[in-house]
């Protein structure tokens, strides 16, 4: 049989590993081995943060409305369990919106549970 050489392919793999490191700081970015612990490191990060950005953009339209309930005198939950209790079913998401681009609007749903 002939002789193989798998340069071709250890370079291919090598350079799709470092591709995916660029612009990473250090060897991080050049050397093999620091760039493939530098991806699964960076996969990790990057499936927990997906959880958390949840919860940061729960607190961002928690702190929307507690702002936009200020002008009305009334507390964030006050506010919401006033909601639940009126049978309101808008979301936070919803309601941060509203009291950040429609202040007229909030201002109705606000009267409305009061």
């Amino acid at each position: 049989m002939t002789r193989v050489k798998r340069g071709t392919t250890s370079n291919k793999t090598r350079k799709n590993t470092l591709s995916k490191t660029k612009g990473y700081r250090f060897g991080r970015s050049t050397k093999e081995r620091e760039a493939k612990v530098a991806i699964a490191k960076a996969g990790v990060h990057a499936f927990a943060h997906r959880r958390d950005k949840k919860n940061d953009f729960r607190r961002l339209w928690n702190v929307r409305i507690g702002a936009g309930l200020k002008e009305h005198g009334l507390s964030y939950s006050k506010f919401i369990g006033a909601l639940k209790k009126a049978n309101i079913e808008l979301d936070r998401k919803v309601l941060s919106e509203l009291a950040k681009d429609n202040p007229a609007v909030f201002a109705k749903v606000v009267a409305a549970v009061k």
